[in-house]
């Protein structure tokens, strides 16, 4: 019989986007093993484009009990061989080890969000890096596996959508902003995103593609006027057609969020601005992206309020975002 691996990674968006290559390099160093996901619901979607894996079960732990206990009653009769907690709280910590495998691997206690998490694994692993895609890929350290690339292998859909974006820019492309962030110490001032939309149009003759999601656009408006015609709001998007959006963008400008890592995740050129996280830990992964970081400097570092406004991501200089997207435009040709 097959092994059998179960990853526990239940949120958010772009925590799930930095586990894809766990996914992926357990696939090539047991291509005959059945890999499952255990996944906020929300999130299925995103996982359906990834092909390496064998099963996504779709599970809300604030969900009713009934249904719970089922979900949890199909991954003991599985019979995993493993299971890997790659988000360190209490509640994915007690679904991985309720899944009854025959190990339960963690991070060590310092480096899980919930310390308590902890007590719920069999096997701990000690990572060697700060970043999150490599230390979830640490976990594969108790499996025996030391080959780690990181390879996210996405199966980007067919997206009407991203199509007419496409031929609505034509062949001198786009720059895609996402202004949006579901923690308002996030989100860079719009009207400093419409300058850099204005400039990059002026120095590259390259308009920009506005994102929006629920609630943003407004947000998302305001970057448009801001731009003085160097803009254009986006349609509506599904998950899908964001993946293909911005895997055909020239250059993409977003805070420390969903679509930022899905940019990363496709290979666009991406790049990042950081407040109140650390680039270190949550940014793009290649060397020739950028990022562009206050977080030494903020005083409320991974909380979604800003404890001494102004938000330290609004020291971030229109002038500095400008001159990074032309050197990432000029490195990637």
């Amino acid at each position: 019989m097959s092994e059998r691996f179960l990853i526990v990674r239940l949120g958010s968006l772009g925590d799930v986007i930095h586990g894809i290559p766990v996914a992926a390099a357990l696939r090539a160093a047991r291509p005959d093993a059945q890999i499952d996901w255990l996944v906020d619901p929300r999130y299925v979607e995103v996982l359906d484009l990834v092909p390496v894996l064998s099963k996504r079960i779709g599970v809300n732990p604030r969900g009713s009990p009934t249904t719970l206990l089922r979900v949890i009653g199909d991954l003991r009769r599985a019979r995993y061989d493993a299971a890997l907690d790659l988000q360190g709280l209490i509640k994915s910590a007690v679904l991985a080890r309720a899944a009854g495998a025959a190990q339960t691997i963690g991070l060590t206690r310092t480096h899980l969000r919930e310390s308590a998490a902890g007590l719920f694994y069999s096997r701990r692993v000690e990572p060697d890096a700060r970043h999150v895609v490599y230390k979830n890929l640490a976990l594969l350290d108790a499996l025996g596996i030391s080959r780690r690339e990181v390879a996210f292998p996405l199966r980007i859909p067919q997206s009407a959508v991203a199509d007419a974006v496409s031929e609505r820019f034509g062949d001198d492309g786009y720059m895609l902003l996402n202004p949006g962030a579901a923690w308002p110490n996030k989100r860079w001032p719009p009207e400093r995103f419409g300058a850099l939309a204005a400039a990059i149009r002026e120095a590259a003759g390259m308009r920009s593609l506005v994102l929006w999601g629920p609630g943003e656009q407004p947000l998302a408006a305001a970057v448009v006027t801001a731009s003085r015609g160097a803009g254009e709001l986006s349609p509506p998007t599904t998950i899908g057609d964001l993946f293909a959006i911005a895997s055909r963008a020239r250059v993409v400008v977003a805070g420390d969020t969903g679509p930022l890592h899905i940019a990363a995740g496709v290979g666009a050129p991406v790049v990042a601005l950081f407040g109140p996280t650390f680039p270190e830990r949550n940014g793009p992964w290649s060397p020739v992206d950028i990022s562009i970081s206050r977080a030494r400097t903020c005083v409320c570092h991974h909380k979604r309020q800003c404890q001494q406004p102004p938000a330290c991501i609004e020291d971030i200089a229109a002038e500095e975002v400008i001159d990074a997207v032309k050197r990432r435009l000029r490195a990637h040709g």
